[in-house]
């Protein structure tokens, strides 16, 4: 992590103090700003663009969409709530304990080789593949934070590829 202020995360009674730092923190800023981005234009896609490309589908092709596009709403609204909790803490509106508890905190997901049809259009996948990485993101902020190293979670090969795609693509 650059945020000099995140570093080093102690456990145990300091662990409140370093819930409370994340939360002020710039990399917090960061985080929350590109998460209800994400969750704001994915919501204006479903609801425009993506919902006029799932009707020119074939059947299989709109299942695949309509199942795909709940994995990625539920998993944005994940990060949401994960993100308005540690905004919760930074205002003072909840307790770094309270945010401890499991309730508020992201699961484990299981991780998707690839899109489930060959046909679902880009921009879809596009946000899928940007959804992961959010939500990889935070859920490796959350594991630190709240469980220290104990627990650090591997890194997802398939969202490398697909990153090191993406960048091969863009440039």
């Amino acid at each position: 992590m650059g945020d000099p202020s995140f570093s080093e995360l102690p456990a145990g009674p300091d662990r409140a103090r370093t819930v409370r730092d994340f939360a002020r923190s710039e990399l917090f800023d960061r985080t929350f700003r590109e998460g209800m981005e994400l969750v704001e234009e994915t919501a204006a896609y479903l609801d425009g663009e993506g919902r006029r490309e799932s009707r020119i589908l074939s059947r299989s092709a709109a299942l695949a969409y309509a199942a795909e596009s709940m994995k990625l709403t539920t998993r944005l609204m994940q990060i949401a709530s994960w993100l308005l909790v540690q905004r919760a803490v930074r205002e003072g509106d909840m307790t770094p304990e309270t945010a401890c508890e499991p309730r508020y905190r992201l699961n484990e997901r299981k991780i998707d080789a690839e899109p489930s049809h060959a046909e679902l259009p880009i921009a879809l996948v596009e946000y899928l593949v940007r959804s992961e990485k959010l939500f990889d993101r935070a859920l490796h902020l959350d594991r630190r934070m709240y469980l220290g190293d104990a627990e650090e979670t591997p890194p997802n090969p398939v969202l490398s590829q697909l990153g090191m795609l993406e960048a091969a693509f863009r440039g």
